[in-house]
């Protein structure tokens, strides 16, 4: 195993995290970016570690973003059917509504807030992750990302794990 970290490993890793953010600008970037990166340096250890918690990182992000989504399917097939039968009462009652219409969109919209909070802490969490990731990489630390799901085994959790089993 590697004892010195040279400063293009670091350099290197910094970029894999950072890479992660040109999602932003390219669909699947957040993906293909650090993976390429990955790819043609892993065979340097402290490189391998970084690109594999990134990517674990973010199809970690993609899950809980499906979960948020999947959460929400229910309340959107509910929230569509009250608006329609809201603008059905409007068309009906000649463009005015009731009150109790009113406060039956206000659950809904906070609901919706909910949702969108959810969404938002996501977005924050990963960039506060991601940011603190490059830190640790460009100090030549390694770094495990918080909630972090091991789709791809790193050298770090082997570690850990053959210390458990010892």
């Amino acid at each position: 195993m590697e004892t010195t970290i040279t400063e293009n490993q670091k350099n290197t890793s910094v970029f894999i995290h950072l890479s992660t953010f040109l999602k932003y600008f390219f669909p699947f970037a957040n993906f293909i970016a650090p993976l390429l990166i990955w790819t043609f340096n892993k065979e340097q250890a402290f490189i391998d570690d970084h690109g594999k918690q990134a990517i674990n990182f973010q199809l970690s992000t993609l899950l809980y973003t499906i979960l948020i989504g999947l959460l929400c399917l229910p309340l959107i097939i509910i929230f569509a059917s009250d608006i329609i039968s809201l603008a059905e009462s409007i068309n009906l009652n000649d463009g005015m509504f009731s009150i109790n219409n009113i406060q039956n969109l206000s659950g809904y919209l906070l609901l919706v807030s909910l949702v969108i909070i959810m969404f938002l802490a996501l977005f924050v969490f990963e960039i506060y992750a991601v940011i603190n990731a490059s830190i640790h990489a460009s100090r030549g630390q390694l770094y495990k990302y918080p909630l972090n799901i091991p789709f791809i085994k790193t050298n770090s959790q082997k570690i850990h794990q053959d210390e458990h089993n010892s």
